[in-house]
């Protein structure tokens, strides 16, 4: 099982629109992905500075799954509006 978690930092404009929308675009990549077998986002409430406002932690069978992923054009829709809005992400992908 492989294991990718994304976390975003958003531009302060529209931020809370477009964390819902990017919310939204992610969690409905389930079904339309074959290879995402999970798919949990979540948006932060902590106030703490070094918080980020909203978080994907997705799930593969393998590596190869996460490229087909990463590739898929419904994918890569959702990726161009939430570079367009974020003004930082970090990544870890692990195998379980």
């Amino acid at each position: 099982m492989v294991i990718h978690i994304v976390l975003f930092a958003f531009k302060e404009e529209h931020r809370d629109e477009n964390i819902q929308r990017a919310k939204e675009m992610l969690e409905g990549l389930m079904g339309k992905v074959p290879s995402l077998k999970s798919m949990e986002a979540g948006v932060n409430f902590s106030p703490e500075g070094r918080a980020m406002d909203m978080s994907i932690i997705t799930a593969f069978d393998n590596k190869e799954g996460l490229g087909l992923y990463a590739s898929h054009p419904e994918h890569l829709k959702a990726v161009e509006f939430i570079k367009s809005v974020v003004s930082e992400s970090k990544v870890v992908d692990y195998e379980r």
